[in-house]
């Protein structure tokens, strides 16, 4: 709900059944039954404009000032709490797909490292990182990634098609590498 009164600017959602949210100052604590999530929103550009408060079963972010960016960060912190609530119940996923034409690679995750070996017939393995607390697992030609944070998903499965990036051939001949699916 958007409410504007003069120059209030006030955007109201409500809190989903099975998710308990704490607030402290700009600190935004989410739990449920996939997990929990924290995210600080704390900036020192607008940390005396816009206000975060629960009203009992609802969220409260407003803000009494006329800049246009400030209204819009208002949008923001809606939009990731409300994805935080999405990750919380539900989780995130994304599918990616190992497509090589030339040299077979093959991909293996450790810990919280990714190792592509024999990309393009490279001695030397391509290594990545898993961000958060995402889960990879390997069927085959495809890749899932999946995780409670939207972002950790995003990331982990961007640096996932970064490692294969091919930039000293043409791409129109060569046309491997990881890349993400719909």
């Amino acid at each position: 709900m958007l409410c504007l009164l003069g120059d209030l600017m006030e955007k109201q959602f409500e809190i989903p059944n099975d998710v308990k949210v704490e607030i402290e100052n700009f600190k935004i604590k989410v739990s449920g039954p996939k997990g929990f999530l924290e995210r600080d929103f704390y900036s020192p550009l607008f940390r005396k404009d816009i206000i975060i408060k629960r009203i009992n079963n609802k969220i409260s972010i407003s803000t009494e000032s006329k800049n246009r960016k400030i209204k819009a960060m208002i949008g923001t912190i809606r939009a990731h709490v409300l994805n935080m609530f999405s990750g919380v119940k539900e989780g995130f996923e994304m599918k990616l797909k190992i497509v090589y034409m030339h040299f077979p690679f093959t991909v293996k995750v450790t810990g919280d490292e990714i190792l592509v070996t024999n990309f393009l017939g490279e001695k030397t393995p391509r290594k990545t990182r898993v961000a958060g607390n995402c889960k990879v697992e390997i069927k085959g030609d495809e890749i899932v990634v999946t995780g409670i944070s939207k972002e950790d998903v995003g990331e982990t499965a961007l640096n996932l098609e970064r490692v294969t990036r091919i930039k000293s051939r043409d791409r129109r001949v060569f046309q491997d590498g990881i890349f993400m699916l719909k």
